[in-house]
C-alpha cells in the first residue's frame, strides 16, 4: 500500500488548501491526499517534504517525485489527471515506479 488513509481533494477549495497548515505530524505512514484533477502541485507554505505520485485517468503512475521540499513547484505532467501527496519516503518504501497501476477505493 502507498496509503491506507488518504483524503480526496476534489473541490477547488480543497485543492487550493491541500496540506497547507498541516504539521509534520500529518506525515505518518499510510496518510495521503489525492488531488483530483491535478497535473502538478506546489509546496509553498508547507512545513515538511512530501512524495508525489502523478496518476493518469486510469490511475497508472506517469511520474514520481520523491522528498519534495517546502517552497518548491513540481513538474507539470500533461499525462497526469491527479496527484497523490504522501509522506516522505513512501515511494521508496513501496517501490512504486512509473508504469505501476494503483487501485484507489473507499474504505467500507
Amino acid at each position: 500500500f502507498v496509503a491506507t488513509d488518504a483524503l480526496l481533494a476534489d473541490s477547488s477549495v480543497r485543492r487550493l488548501v491541500g496540506l497547507l497548515g498541516k504539521t509534520q505530524r500529518w506525515a505518518q505512514l499510510g496518510r495521503g491526499l489525492w488531488i483530483v484533477p491535478s497535473r502538478g502541485v506546489h509546496t509553498i507554505g508547507m512545513m515538511f517534504p512530501i512524495d508525489l505520485i502523478f496518476l493518469s485517468k486510469e490511475k497508472e503512475v506517469v511520474w514520481v517525485e520523491e522528498h519534495v521540499k517546502p517552497f518548491r513547484i513540481s513538474k507539470v505532467s500533461l499525462k497526469a489527471m491527479s496527484v497523490l501527496e504522501l509522506p516522505p519516503h513512501t515511494i521508496y518504501r513501496s517501490g512504486t515506479r512509473v508504469g505501476d497501476r494503483l487501485e484507489i477505493a473507499p474504505v467500507r
